[in-house]
């Protein structure tokens, strides 16, 4: 490492320990000895009932075993948990750790090094609101992700996508009107030079975009294959690439054995997605019966989101975008009972984006599924559910070992709650004070239940 790269390093800590991004509220503890969580009963992701009478025994950092209560190892470190519920970790399966903690007007003009400090900031926020997994559908996350990882900052696990891929007019393309033309020798745009997106108008482009994403760590390939509601300059019933694009992307994913996520609305769009072999339909509260049917026979995933348009959607002040808004929103009520019924696998996201005070919000738009399921339902949505599209990933999955269970060998990443989840998720929109417990990967990050031993 030169000396420069070192200053630079040393400069980049002292600033995040100046703003608070690092260590804080949530601090990992770790020890050798197994512990054992006691005294309580568990949701384990998958099934329609809290399992009782059992212990959660945490070893390594994964889930080892279920003694009967007060059987446990007595070398254990022996968490009570005085008869509350625990649960597996939250999974968020369509975040932005990048973008949620900015407005869209800093994310496209600030400096990105100030644009990585806010997620570092929002990154433990989103760890101590229970979401110990999310899967980033959108954004330069590698850095952050890595910061994580490495235990520099507290947040959860990320499965990347890095830049999503968009043509030239589609939802990932934020350039103003008066950058057009792009002449060949152009520079590219700040939104494409930061990481955010990348515009690949064709075959040859839309590859080697794919790749570069995959050369840098993604877990997943996103896509933009329709109109969106935060870009002005596409209507929402657009379809956005040809399917021989959409092909070349799933293409140059299968290569590395993992699939391609697609923002979509519309049920041409969709239809093209999954002809082409997309894994995971965005979005989609525009859906026909013919396209969500075509979901369930494709045995893809719908990755979903409470839009509604009430108090916790995204902030939008141009009229384009609020009647896009609109729309969505007219359509989320029947994609959610139509998709139940037709039997499409169905995983819970939020897509809180350039929104900072709606970040917060994340677990009480959880807590909104309840309206359409019931409340163990909507838990295992974002739980098993969203483990089993997380796993898609195949060997580009960054973390080995199955996620949004409480099982055997499964990563020990568990809230234990004040709550009643069979009730009612509503305890999630108040974290601070109804997370007991938080423990990701078998530390414990956050505890304010009684020790034992």
């Amino acid at each position: 490492m030169s000396r420069r790269q070192l200053l630079s390093g040393a400069a980049a800590a002292g600033l995040a320990a100046s703003i608070g991004v690092g260590p804080g509220r949530a601090t990992a503890e770790n020890t050798e000895r197994p512990v054992l969580l006691t005294n309580l009963r568990y949701f384990d992701g998958t099934s329609k009932a809290l399992r009782e009478g059992r212990d959660i025994l945490i070893k390594e950092g994964r889930v080892v075993a279920f003694p009967d209560t007060g059987n446990g190892p007595e070398q254990a470190e022996i968490v009570d948990c005085g008869g509350r519920a625990a649960i597996p970790g939250l999974i968020d399966a369509h975040w932005h750790a990048m973008l949620v903690g900015v407005s869209q007007l800093s994310a496209m003009t600030q400096d990105i090094g100030w644009v990585n400090l806010k997620a570092g900031r929002e990154a433990e926020a989103t760890l101590l609101r229970g979401f110990t997994t999310i899967r980033d559908t959108g954004g330069p996350v590698f850095g952050l992700k890595a910061a994580i990882d490495q235990g520099v900052i507290p947040g959860p696990r990320i499965f990347p996508s890095g830049a999503t891929l968009s043509q030239t007019s589609g939802h990932g393309d934020f350039r103003l009107l008066n950058e057009l033309p792009r002449i060949p020798g152009d520079p590219a745009s700040y939104a494409e030079l930061a990481g955010m997106t990348t515009i690949a108008d064709g075959r040859d482009q839309v590859l080697r975009g794919a790749r570069e994403q995959l050369m840098k760590g993604a877990s997943q390939i996103k896509i933009m294959a329709g109109g969106g509601v935060s870009s002005l300059y596409d209507p929402l019933d657009t379809a956005q690439y040809t399917l021989d694009e959409i092909k070349a992307a799933v293409e140059a994913a299968a290569d590395w054995g993992t699939y391609v996520c697609a923002h979509v609305y519309t049920p041409k769009a969709i239809m093209r997605c999954l002809e082409a072999g997309v894994r995971s339909i965005e979005h989609g509260q525009l859906a026909d019966d013919k396209a969500i049917k075509a979901m369930a026979k494709a045995d893809a995933w719908w990755s979903i989101q409470p839009f509604l348009n009430d108090a916790d959607a995204n902030p939008k002040t141009d009229p384009r975008s609020l009647a896009k808004q609109r729309q969505v929103a007219e359509g989320t009520v029947r994609a959610f009972e139509a998709g139940r019924a037709a039997g499409v696998n169905m995983a819970f996201g939020t897509d809180i984006l350039f929104n900072p005070e709606g970040a917060a919000t994340q677990g009480r738009q959880l807590a909104k599924l309840t309206r359409f399921m019931t409340p163990l339902e909507a838990l295992k949505m974002a739980t098993g559910d969203a483990g089993e599209l997380l796993a898609l990933s195949g060997e580009r999955s960054p973390y080995r070992g199955p996620l949004g269970v409480i099982a055997k060998s499964a990563l020990a990443d568990i809230l234990v709650v004040d709550g009643e989840p069979e009730a009612g998720l509503d305890f999630l929109a108040n974290p601070d004070a109804n997370l007991r417990l938080i423990m990701k990967g078998g530390r414990i990050v956050k505890n304010s239940l009684r020790r034992v031993a």
